[in-house]
């Protein structure tokens, strides 16, 4: 966790496990490591504004805590990292829940405002390439996956399936998801081919939700989609993912994202006007503490303690 101020960067390349470790002895906040179960008269409503991806953990968050602490009511909604993050610079949210970090941009809109835009890291994600059980294909590399979302590869026969179109599928650009698989996926990030100048191509479909695309891929033979490791079921088949085409395929896993084996892979934030203070500083305890990350966990996302 982190005050923004006027250059995001600067945060981030100074920030380590070790500062992070200090910070957790001096500020409850920023690493609680108990949380008290007991109703200890809280009261009020708590706005919950932002990511598709981080709503059902936000969710379960809410849940749990609210029936520790009945007299208080959480509302969560998910129209994107985006709106999410406009709301909390507008005023008009408690907590932004974002799957992506804060833009530069953003950040200044955010001064000009005299909004202090503090960010909170409550777990990561792993985002996973499904398709439809029936699909052969089982493994794809980046560059692949790139060639999908890009228009360069459109049937699945030159990727070892059926002679069939490839319907790609993906969110719309109010997507936290949506910006980073185009920086980490489309525009080949980490690889020697990267390119900036990629593009989502005029064959893929934009989904306003994650659920969405989820249904159509499990009722397509022919789809394919990205979703966070929270949202994998027997409906769907999840993709192994290859840097390169020499190399072992890796599946989508809490285990292999802990490992660090499975690249495609991002952290959740909640971000606050200003250190969270009162019911919501109590909220974002809960989340960070024992009881909260093993929330994580259960929604299929990986607990911050594993970083």
């Amino acid at each position: 966790m982190h005050r923004f101020k006027t250059d995001m960067n600067k945060y981030i390349k100074t920030i380590s496990l070790a500062l992070v470790a200090f910070f957790i002895g001096i500020q409850p906040l920023a690493g609680c490591h108990y949380y008290n179960h007991e109703d200890n008269g809280l009261s009020g409503v708590i706005d919950i504004t932002g990511s598709n991806t981080v709503t059902p953990l936000s969710s379960l968050f809410a849940e749990e805590f609210m029936s520790l602490h009945p007299r208080v009511n959480i509302s969560v909604s998910g129209p994107g990292s985006g709106a999410g993050i406009a709301s909390i610079i507008n005023g008009t949210t408690d907590i932004c829940q974002s799957s992506r970090s804060i833009r530069q941009a953003e950040l200044d809109m955010a001064n000009d405002r005299s909004v202090d835009i503090f960010e909170t890291k409550i777990a990561s994600d792993v985002i996973a390439l499904i398709v439809h059980p029936s699909n052969p294909v089982s493994s794809l590399t980046i560059e692949q996956l790139s060639g999908i979302y890009t228009g360069e590869i459109t049937n699945w026969k030159d990727l070892g399936g059926h002679d069939a179109a490839i319907v790609p599928l993906a969110r719309d650009t109010n997507s936290g998801t949506h910006v980073y698989f185009k920086e980490s996926v489309v525009q080949m990030k980490g690889l020697p081919s990267h390119d900036t100048t990629l593009e989502y191509g005029g064959r893929v479909q934009f989904l306003p939700s994650t659920s969405m695309g989820v249904t159509q891929v499990s009722q397509n033979t022919n789809a394919i989609f990205y979703v966070g490791l929270g949202y994998l079921d027997d409906n769907t088949k999840a993709l192994g993912v290859k840097k390169s085409a020499g190399d072992t395929p890796v599946t989508p896993s809490l285990k292999t994202a802990i490992e660090g084996t499975y690249q495609i892979a991002r952290g959740l934030y909640y971000y606050t006007d200003g250190q969270p203070q009162g019911l919501t500083r109590e909220f974002i305890d809960f989340a960070l503490s024992p009881q909260g990350q093993t929330l994580v966990e259960d929604a299929g996302f990986v607990p911050v303690e594993t970083h």
